[in-house]
């Protein structure tokens, strides 16, 4: 296992094994690729409902959606975003996203928890989407095709089942700011 450096990058994207949508070299780091913020975000109408992961209903209700150039994030708020980019990676590269160590100076959290991105992700290439939160003290606006975080390649030994393959992919071809579907989970 290796992270791919610059020029390593380039090489899978000329190959056309990586797939990065729309493509700007000068966003290409000398261990990653800067990702922008899409303009759609999602988030949960404060309530008193509880939602439970298991019922679809209880996720689905008080989702809120919009289009902007920009969005103010308040402290202790948390919203969906989405990477400009769509991506589609090969059944032997995996994807970390990291955030911008100048939005975390900020308080920006961009990814919370969930920055894996599985080997052979996605067919089509899909938008990644980001757990956003505001651990600060101060609102901070947040710009539509900003850099908000690096793309982390490493290479692995080709997996069995890449996951545009699985039954259960169930964020194959997302589009941005894609909501829970932890509920297609229940067994």
């Amino acid at each position: 296992m290796s992270i791919l450096v610059d020029h390593e990058i380039r090489k899978e994207i000329k190959d056309g094994r990586l797939t990065i949508e729309p493509y700007d070299d000068k966003l290409i780091q000398p261990n990653s690729y800067d990702v922008r913020l899409a303009d759609r975000f999602s988030w949960h109408d404060p309530s008193e409902q509880i939602i439970d992961p298991y019922q679809s209903e209880t996720v689905l209700q008080g989702l809120v959606h919009v289009v902007n150039d920009s969005i103010v994030i308040h402290p202790k708020q948390f919203v969906l975003g989405a990477t400009l980019e769509k991506l589609t990676l090969p059944d032997d590269i995996v994807g970390q996203l990291t955030g911008k160590s100048s939005l975390a100076r900020l308080g920006v959290m961009v990814h919370v928890t969930a920055g894996f991105i599985d080997a052979g992700f996605s067919t089509p290439p899909a938008q990644i989407t980001l757990e956003i939160y505001n651990v600060g003290n101060r609102p901070v606006r947040l710009h539509a095709g900003m850099a908000i975080g690096q793309m982390v390649f490493t290479r692995t030994a080709p997996c069995e089942l890449p996951y545009n393959k699985k039954p259960s992919a169930k964020y194959n071809g997302q589009k941005a700011a894609a909501h829970s579907k932890y509920y297609l989970n229940k067994v």
